[in-house]
């Protein structure tokens, strides 16, 4: 049965507008990608994914055009829609320029950030922690998913939140291809505890200091992984 469409929180807690049928389409494909549903280098058919999630081709067409955009999909001339294949090496670009995208949204979050959301800040903090503490990616992924959105939202900087969003989307998908097998659950996520609390905080070199040891460490395990593969 095709999923309604949801109502997304502000940072203040409450609603904004149901999500578009564009927008609802966009989550719920990206989510099949993320998750390896639809693995890279499989087709996807436009038409089977309308009947699948219940909507027109229309809003299924603009969803994968995003897609495209932030090159999750591959729209091949004559030959259809292919899920992008992730490539470690050019992974280490993608990791280059999320670290500076990161220093500007942290440090712009934790210096504009107003109490209701520093508060919040602090909340997701402890659900880090709670992460690592029993090692449970269940709690690690909604919560690094309201974190960045929260980020985005409190740094104010619609040009820079737009740039790094289809580098969380390869994120993501790389995440669900290769962290499990290198990566250090526990780890990052007090690293993300630390930049949720120098922002709950308002230290703004703090947080450009933690978002700095996060990717530092993302690069690790890339490096880990690449070698893993070789």
């Amino acid at each position: 049965m095709p999923r309604p469409a949801r109502k997304s929180a502000a940072p203040n807690g409450s609603p904004r507008d149901p999500e578009t049928q564009a927008q609802h389409a966009y989550r719920q494909i990206e989510e099949m990608i993320v998750t390896l549903e639809m693995p890279p280098g499989s087709r996807i058919s436009e038409k089977s994914v309308s009947a699948q999630l219940g909507i027109g081709r229309t809003p299924v067409r603009e969803a994968l055009q995003r897609l495209a955009y932030e090159r999750t999909i591959k729209v091949l001339p004559r030959s259809g829609v292919m899920v992008s294949e992730i490539d470690v090496a050019e992974h280490f670009k993608l990791i280059e320029v999320r670290r500076e995208l990161e220093r500007i949204l942290v440090g712009r979050s934790a210096r504009l950030a107003e109490p209701a959301a520093c508060k919040r800040f602090a909340e997701l903090a402890e659900r880090f922690l709670e992460a690592a503490e029993k090692e449970d990616e269940s709690i690690f992924l909604p919560t690094d998913a309201e974190f960045n959105a929260l980020v985005a939202a409190t740094a104010r900087n619609d040009y820079a939140a737009a740039a790094m969003r289809p580098l969380q989307a390869q994120t993501r998908r790389f995440w669900y291809l290769y962290f499990r097998q290198v990566g250090d659950l526990a780890k990052v996520s007090r690293l993300h505890a630390e930049i949720a609390m120098a922002i709950s905080r308002k230290d703004e070199n703090e947080a450009r200091e933690a978002s700095d040891r996060l990717i530092d460490y993302v690069e690790q395990y890339t490096y880990r992984t690449m070698r893993a593969l070789l």
